[in-house]
């Protein structure tokens, strides 16, 4: 019984003692579900990220909540779907009343009205988790609003950058949240060794560090030593693939291959600052004290504004509510590396990110609060799931081509409403995971019932709809 006793007061004291879990969250902007070596590139190097999901745990079905950026952004930091929040379009988009001078002037839909920042009102991972006594820190891009809607006024401690939107990728960065380094820095190694000295000064923890890469979205820009690195390998490889984008008779022009050289070497610099980060959770001795989830806002630019990337076998990209638009690498490492090497199949969304946070933390959950988010926990401990609806409503315009739609997916079936026509599209993912073939015709049934549950979800969240235009052509 003395044994006993004793050890009892040894496993109380250690976990008294405990140090609280850290956490880093790292977003790119733009990254493509296949632009990993770990995810099927066989063109970009991505060795960190590799060796981080060989040691972690990497989901195959991971979405974003929006086909654009800062609405997912938003999601992240609630919780919530962006429709439930009318944080629908990136901010900066046009507005109905600011049609008249836009490309999008006399196509048949106003895009419905949304509002162009984060409500102050809503609780964010970072006021969440501040208190709880977390040092909180963001890097990068937020682009979830100006100032008064900054970082800094959601909860977050530090702020390096921030702002409405992107950076240049060299100085001068013209952002009074970032001072200029020195001539010839690249931003996305200085938000990693940003990120790397607030590890440094709290590394006795804990703390939430919210890493925002604006690579690798356009314009494209990285060193000059990386650029011609890739434009050699693609000497060598000497693909035949084209590199130009081809027709494709409903998502419009697609890239057909990986091998755009200044692409590639954005990606090597995303992997080189991944790196950094991690080798300062080392030298401090906290790596395996600290949760690092990796992902993006939405996935990668294939079809218009420039199409560096291709998503194939997904079709389209960015801007589009097919799969290659919506669906994004994500990796998570749980401390110690707990259940390396796993793969996870299972659908998962963006929102789910706020209250897998808090879980892992030990905190208790807020469903008043990230209400569409749900644990991811239960899956990365090993447990199966039913299948889930998730839901997409983007009643813009993209400037990648997309058009104002919404979208469900249930199990392996996924259902998308176009609002220019009122078309469904239905697709189902296990045996088609290029959304080639519309079985809307084939399972009437099936695609009325995904339909009416789209529209049941629209009506709980007051999703705003676009409107017709009365200068269409």
């Amino acid at each position: 019984m003395r044994v006993l006793s004793c050890l009892f007061l040894l496993l109380a004291a250690f976990t008294a003692t405990a140090a609280p879990t850290n956490f880093v969250v790292i977003m790119c902007d733009d990254l493509g579900w296949r632009d990993l070596g770990v995810t099927g590139s066989d063109f970009y190097e991505t060795p960190r990220l590799d060796a981080l999901a060989a040691e972690g745990i990497r989901f195959t079905h991971a979405y974003t909540a929006c086909p654009v950026c800062s609405p997912t952004r938003s999601s992240m930091m609630t919780g919530k779907y962006p429709a439930r929040l009318a944080n629908t379009d990136y901010f900066g988009g046009p507005q109905p009343d600011g049609v008249a001078k836009h490309w999008t002037a006399h196509k048949p839909l106003l895009p419905a009205s949304y509002e162009p920042q984060l409500p102050l009102e809503e609780v964010t991972p970072a006021e969440a988790l501040g208190e709880a006594g977390y040092a909180t820190f963001q890097a990068g891009k937020w682009h979830l609003g100006g100032k008064g809607f900054l970082p800094e006024d959601q909860g977050f401690d530090v702020m390096i950058g921030g702002g409405r939107g992107g950076f240049p990728y060299f100085p001068p960065y013209n952002n009074p949240g970032l001072p200029d380094g020195p001539e010839g820095e690249y931003i996305t190694y200085r938000f990693a060794n940003e990120t790397a000295a607030f590890i440094d000064a709290h590394k006795d923890g804990p703390f939430y560090a919210y890493l925002c890469f604006n690579a690798p979205h356009i314009p494209l820009a990285a060193p000059e030593d990386l650029i011609r690195k890739y434009e050699e390998k693609r000497k060598r490889l000497a693909a035949t693939e084209p590199d130009w984008p081809k027709d494709d008779e409903r998502s419009g022009r697609e890239r057909q291959a990986q091998d755009l050289p200044i692409y590639a070497a954005m990606i090597e610099a995303i992997d080189t600052g991944v790196g950094t980060v991690i080798d300062a959770l080392k030298r401090n001795g906290i790596y395996d004290n600290t949760v690092i989830i990796f992902t993006s806002d939405n996935g990668g630019l294939s079809t218009a504004e420039g199409h560096p990337t291709c998503n194939l076998p997904l079709r389209a990209g960015k801007g589009w509510l097919y799969d290659g638009g919506i669906r994004v690498p994500l990796i998570y490492r749980l401390p110690g590396g707990e259940r390396a090497g796993t793969v996870i199949d299972a659908p998962v969304v963006s929102t789910d990110i706020y209250p897998t946070l808090l879980d892992l933390a030990g905190l208790p959950l807020r469903p008043e609060q990230h209400e569409d988010g749900v644990s991811t926990v239960p899956l990365l401990k090993g447990e199966s799931r039913g299948p889930r609806a998730m839901f997409w409503h983007y009643p813009h315009y993209g400037n990648q081509g997309g058009t104002p739609g919404a979208a469900v997916r249930e199990g392996d079936w996924k259902l998308i409403r176009f609002f220019e026509d009122n078309r469904l599209e239905l697709y189902n993912l296990a045996d088609d995971p290029g959304e080639h073939h519309n079985l809307a015709e084939q399972e009437p049934e099936r695609a009325q019932a995904l339909a009416e549950k789209l529209a049941a979800w629209q009506q709980d969240a007051h999703a705003r709809f676009p409107t017709p235009n009365p200068a269409a052509e």
